[in-house]
């Protein structure tokens, strides 16, 4: 069973599917939760929670969750004239949320995705071909993933640094 999903332009990866015990008079009574990850691959990004009774409802819930807080990521292309050879990030950037600190490092063309599950999870939904990463900390994957988009957000390409200084820095 594959835990991607393509619908539209929208593609979904489920991180992480959580199983919860209710005891009730008659016995237990489950419920889940998913974590998904939903991306168009070039270069937009979000996350998503849903919690349900049987799994397929709980990550459907996620992903409508996911796909209405969509957030843009400044990617860089490995040559600009040819934008298809694979992208990375333009700089290397530390994500933080709670105990979880990813580390995004750039890579060159045909490095592929050196990540764990859940930042992998990330860059392949945001369309990042070539990336080194590294996390410390916690491996808490709603924190980590978390932690991955946080460091996404920062990214700034050399053009936007030059708008927001007012100075040229070639």
């Amino acid at each position: 069973m594959s835990n991607e999903n393509t619908q539209g332009e929208l593609t979904d990866k489920v991180v992480k599917i959580k199983r919860c015990a209710a005891v009730v008079k008659g016995g237990r009574r489950f419920s889940f939760a998913a974590l998904v990850v939903v991306g168009d691959r070039k270069g937009r990004i979000a996350w998503g929670y849903g919690k349900a009774n049987e799994v397929p409802p709980a990550v459907d819930k996620a992903v409508k969750d996911g796909s209405r807080k969509m957030m843009s990521v400044q990617l860089k292309a490995h040559r600009e004239d040819r934008p298809d050879l694979g992208s990375t990030i333009p700089h290397e950037v530390v994500g933080r949320f709670g105990a979880a600190r990813v580390v995004l490092v750039p890579a060159g063309p045909g490095t592929g995705v050196i990540a764990g599950s859940a930042v992998r999870a990330v860059c392949e939904a945001c369309g990042i071909a070539d990336i080194l990463t590294k996390n410390y900390g916690t491996a808490n994957p709603t924190n980590v993933v978390k932690a991955t988009i946080d460091a996404l957000m920062q990214l700034r390409t050399q053009a936007k640094v030059e708008q927001l200084r007012g100075v040229s820095l070639s």
